[in-house]
């Protein structure tokens, strides 16, 4: 049986006094933070629009376009690139077909496509479940971003391979760019025009947006008022960025044509005179949908539920390697708040804290001071353990990354629940006191954790901020980083240092003169197996090149390392077969009085060969294909 954490039905205290949202106030507030901000994180620019009632209340730029020329932005005409918020365009392209009979949100998206997505468990995917982040695809990288533009072709990046589906069709909150690229392909398919030229037609005239493109690279009368984008504000800036499924996220917009949008959201399709979705289509968008953990904030169809401070909102959050961004809509309160910020490194919630910190202005709710559960000792050890992503590679070599990524969770002496992974403003791993069965508060602001339980163990769990689009499940046994990593760490030492002492210790014989102790078949299996060591050294340290190249930038991540990787797996090849003299070293070692020493260093040597061999093939490392 699959139990459900309800929501908490405890009556909350009233909110506190709030000064009123006007554009002085908020424009003096902005004024006072987001300097702050840019200059604290090294970042080149940012946008700021605030929407309410349907008119634009203060739209406000900060920093520099280019830093160099000391450029400043203009909200009007300063183009960001929003990243993933670019999908709510495609989304709203996707309800516009809806609405006109050409496209069914639960019939099987094969049905649109000229190219197949297998099933699941028998179960297709629908646009529902690709709208709400549940078709269950494993994440994927390769080729997402690039540096040429005639790379920039949706259709033929999606045909190149289906990424596996790991989990059952509208189950698992796992969020896909693969699949919103999908959606964004049917939309092409279906309209009988290219993506750029319908979002043109049917969302960008209407609504008057002159400053909006998807089109890469960018049109010429727009590239003078592109802001370039910077890892740091204090580093030179980086080429424009060419996002290679544009449905995913290649849009670049000014603050006021965003705020355009988001008045139509806010006013269910209508923006002045112009509709780009009927009333009823529009409320439908912005309904809830899926419920990742029921009682946590669920996705509607292509929007996130965020609610804070009781407000209902919906909104999306986007990154680039050089921009991160969100947008909030207050739908309720007729509010649209959206922000941009150019500055890769550092730029990462910038956007969620200034919204957090306006609707906490603005709409504040009373503290929760409900006391802990009696039950939170016995709840909080149920959860305690390790977790990953839903959203992670499984079927390929990036699974690498899903040792370090593993996030713990432990309680403290008080009870409480303790998440090093997630953060407060501070910096300090939050904490969760449990006010309702198995719901838990962070005890300095509203969000909540929460668990889906099944036969008294956790099946997954989610906070507020990933439930939309992400659920954390528990690590199996064979895949925790707890014994991975320092059987790797070990390894690693063992074959560096066996490697390393090879030809330390044959001079220091050589300069004493004297000749080696083994015997010729033993001498000649030492060498061999300290060969294979230097092996697996360079079958490591490849797999740590390419990964560095990747974390220099997304778009190293393309067919350009197809070549290292298959050299790094050669020599992998060639590193397991080594093992072989590595077993034969050992038995040499043992039947020969070669003293403990060499017994005990060909025994651990023959450890860590094993262990290559248990992560060449855990990890992925030794595939056939080159899809990541």
């Amino acid at each position: 049986m699959v139990l459900f954490a309800p929501p908490g039905t405890a009556q909350e205290p009233p909110a506190p006094a709030a000064p009123p949202l006007t554009s002085q106030d908020a424009g003096a507030w902005l004024d006072g933070l987001l300097p702050y901000l840019l200059k604290k994180n090294d970042l080149a620019s940012a946008v700021v629009v605030v929407v309410k009632d349907g008119e634009v209340l203060l739209a406000k730029g900060y920093g520099y376009a280019d830093v160099a020329a000391k450029k400043p932005v203009d909200p009007a005409t300063t183009l960001f690139r929003p990243g993933s918020v670019s999908k709510t365009f495609m989304w709203t392209a996707v309800m516009q077909l809806v609405e006109q009979g050409k496209i069914n949100l639960d019939l099987d998206v094969n049905a649109y496509l000229d190219f197949t997505i297998p099933p699941r468990e028998g179960q297709p995917i629908t646009m529902r479940q690709l709208m709400t982040h549940t078709p269950g695809f494993e994440e994927i990288a390769k080729n997402l971003f690039t540096r040429d533009a005639k790379m920039v072709d949706n259709g033929a990046w999606l045909k190149t391979w289906v990424p596996e589906r790991v989990f059952a069709p509208g189950t698992v909150s796992a969020y896909s760019n693969y699949g919103a690229a999908l959606a964004g392909y049917i939309v092409q398919r279906v309209s009988g025009q290219p993506f750029d030229d319908y979002i043109e037609q049917h969302i960008y005239q209407p609504l008057g947006m002159r400053h909006a493109t998807f089109r890469q690279p960018l049109p010429a009368n727009l590239q003078a008022d592109m802001a370039l984008g910077y890892v740091r504000a204090s580093q030179p800036a980086r080429p424009f960025e060419f996002v290679v499924p544009p449905p995913a996220g290649s849009m670049s917009v000014s603050g006021t044509d965003m705020a355009r949008y988001m008045i139509a959201h806010l006013q269910d399709g209508r923006y002045g005179e112009q509709r780009i979705l009927r009333a009823e289509t529009a409320q439908q968008m912005h309904r809830t949908e899926h419920y990742s953990v029921p009682g946590l904030l669920p996705m509607a169809l292509g929007f996130y539920r965020n609610d804070r401070n009781g407000q209902t909102m919906i909104g999306h959050g986007g990154t680039t390697e050089l921009f991160h961004s969100d947008m909030a809509l207050m739908l309720k309160q007729n509010v649209g708040i959206f922000l941009s910020v150019s500055g890769g490194a550092n730029g990462g919630g910038i956007g969620r804290l200034v919204i957090n910190g306006m609707l906490d202005r603005y709409f504040p709710a009373a503290p929760d001071k409900r006391p802990a559960l009696a039950t939170a000792r016995t709840h909080g050890a149920f959860l305690a353990g390790r977790y990953l992503s839903s959203r992670v590679p499984v079927s390929n070599f990036l699974s690498i990354l899903n040792l370090p990524s593993q996030m713990t969770v432990s309680v403290d002496a008080e009870g409480l629940l303790v998440t090093p992974a997630f953060k407060d403003l501070a910096g300090q791993p939050r904490r969760w006191r449990e006010v309702a069965p198995f719901i838990w508060r962070d005890v300095n602001g509203g969000s909540r954790l929460s668990a889906v339980m099944q036969n008294g163990k956790v099946r997954w769990l989610a906070t507020d901020e990933s439930a939309p689009i992400m659920a954390f499940l528990p690590v199996p046994a064979w895949q925790s980083a707890a014994w991975n990593l320092p059987l790797f760490y070990f390894s690693f030492a063992v074959l560096l240092a066996s490697v390393a002492l090879w030809p330390i210790g044959a001079l220091i014989n050589r300069s004493y003169g004297e000749p080696s102790a083994l015997m010729p078949p033993a001498r000649r299996y030492f060498r061999w197996s300290r060969i294979a060591a230097l092996l697996h050294v360079l079958f490591y340290a490849g797999w740590f090149w390419i990964l560095q190249q990747m974390d220099d930038s997304i778009a190293n991540m393309n067919d350009g390392l197809d070549g290292t990787i298959r050299i790094v797996q050669v020599i992998g090849v060639f590193a397991l077969l080594g093992i072989v003299p590595m077993l034969a070293n050992v038995g040499h070692a043992w039947r020969e009085n070669g003293g403990w020493w060499r017994k005990l260093n060909s025994l651990v040597l023959v450890v860590a060969g094993f262990a290559t061999l248990w992560f060449a093939f855990s990890l992925h490392l030794l595939n056939l294909h080159l899809n990541y």
